[in-house]
């Protein structure tokens, strides 16, 4: 690649790709600077995207009344992410293997600054009763546009850096969408103190969604660095698409993490997107709501990190996973209870913190870990099928929550604008939130087992090679102990 070479005339590679203890005579792969700035993008992108997505929920009440849309209407324009993103799941998986990581971020950049654009359409032209259709057309484009980024993380990981460092660099990436999604549930509350306040709003999203786009236009010049920083990114996608997901659908230890980790991502998406009408009918304000998704969102991030490095220096992918999702069930029963109950600010605010700091954590180490137990199929196939397997979930799972809402004439302390005669009883959908995390955490915890392929084959490259005493090395001496098998 030309411009690729064009670029490294003035960065030195530096081997920072490992730890000196393991690959002091490392002299193959090689890690690169700009790496970071990539990471960096595909982070921004990724919050813009999870920003623009969840901007409209905090203050649900509020855009339905100043545009005359109905709470479904207002709900349609979260779930449409996860509607777009089944079809097109399966088209961006194959889009990232066969393109690159190059071509998928900024087509993704451009996808999502338009959608931005043209939900700012109804705000500035007067469109009678069209603005749901504009608002859903904006949506959409950024819905489309998640899909290419929310499955680069582990590819980016993957194709640019080294093994000790893959886990971080996949949470940092993973959870920049969590944190748009806390950005907005801060952030649209604060802004929108009144109805005017919304096409603020919806133009203050504009401005990452901007940026990301310019910086993936103009600064990323390639998909992968001139030399791999591991034999990991020597056989990326190794394996044909079509033939990879075969491989996929037959791989037991991989569809039982794709049902169960997909599925709590569908929790996650029905909790962020719902928790404003769950906690408003109890007398809890918007700002309250907003803090609560914020906890949420904030705990998760750190929880994330703590277990990101830990797995990094560990490996313990199974055994950190497992123990995060009976944390995470633990967390969904007591926001079951407390949910229902007045008065409970403090209660639900710690409640939130635990359901995020648990659950949030085991994202990035369960997309590591669908990479592991589905190597050699490509990173990008492999994250995405259970993006879209989640995706699907999501869907069914807030048509459950919703349809399980029953209306109550009896006057309460709802907050909500549009319930002033009546009240939603959101008892069972709570509880269904529950038991969901709950089944999905047995299963995982009975009938989960895999090895660590890809660390496997790392580790048995590097014995191989100093078995022959070549003067080359292809992993971390480190990745071949016992402990990478379950």
């Amino acid at each position: 690649m030309s411009e690729a070479s064009a670029s490294d005339s003035s960065e030195t590679p530096t081997p920072e790709s490992a730890e000196p203890s393991a690959l002091s005579g490392l002299t193959r792969y090689q890690t690169y600077k700009r790496r970071w700035f990539f990471l960096g993008v595909v982070s921004l992108l990724n919050c813009s995207n999870a920003m623009l997505w969840l901007s409209f929920a905090p203050v649900a009440d509020k855009i339905s009344d100043y545009f005359q849309l109905s709470m479904i209407e207002i709900n349609w324009l979260s779930l449409i992410y996860l509607v777009i993103s089944i079809p097109f799941g399966i088209i961006a998986t194959w889009f990232l293997d066969s393109f690159g990581l190059r071509c998928s971020t900024i087509l993704c950049a451009w996808l999502n600054a338009t959608g931005s654009v043209i939900r700012v359409i109804p705000c500035i032209v007067s469109l009678k009763n069209y603005h749901f259709i504009f608002f859903m057309i904006g949506q959409s484009f950024c819905a489309v546009a998640q899909v290419l980024v929310i499955f680069s993380p582990a590819k980016l990981a993957a194709l640019w850096f080294p093994e000790h460092q893959r886990a971080t660099a996949n949470m940092i990436a993973t959870m920049s969408n969590p944190l748009g999604v806390l950005l907005a549930n801060v952030g649209s509350p604060v802004i929108v103190k009144t109805e005017e306040d919304i096409p603020l709003m919806l133009g203050v999203y504009m401005i990452p969604a901007g940026l990301a786009c310019f910086l993936a236009s103009a600064c990323i010049w390639e998909s992968v660095p001139p030399t791999p920083p591991s034999m990991g990114a020597v056989t990326s996608t190794s394996e044909p698409f079509l033939t990879g997901m075969w491989m996929l659908l037959r791989n037991k230890a991989y569809i039982i993490l794709a049902l169960c980790f997909g599925g709590g991502i569908g929790v996650f998406t029905a909790f962020s997107a719902l928790l404003e009408q769950i906690l408003c009918v109890k007398g809890y304000s918007n700002e309250f709501s907003g803090l609560c998704g914020a906890l949420f969102i904030l705990f998760g991030i750190i929880g994330a990190l703590v277990l990101g490095l830990y797995v990094d220096r560990t490996k313990q992918f199974t055994e950190a996973t497992k123990v995060g999702f009976c944390l995470t069930t633990l967390a969904a029963i007591a926001f079951a209870v407390v949910s229902q109950f007045q008065k409970q600010m403090v209660l639900i605010a710690v409640v939130s913190s635990l359901f995020g700091f648990f659950g949030f954590s085991i994202c990035p180490i369960s997309f590591e870990l669908a990479v592991e137990c589905s190597y050699p199929v490509g990173e990008g196939a492999s994250t995405g099928l259970v993006f879209v397997i989640g995706q699907i979930e999501g869907v069914i799972i807030m048509v459950l929550l919703q349809a399980l809402t029953i209306q109550r004439s009896a006057p309460g302390p709802s907050t909500c604008q549009l319930q002033a005669d009546t009240t939603l009883d959101w008892t069972n959908s709570v509880l269904l939130l529950a038991g969901l995390t709950c089944i999905y955490s047995c299963i995982f915890v009975v009938f989960f087992r895999t090895p660590y392929k890809r660390l496997l084959a790392e580790g048995n490259s590097t014995y191989r090679t100093h078995g022959t005493g070549k003067d080359e090395e292809c992993g971390s001496s480190a990745s071949v102990p016992d402990m990478l098998q379950s």
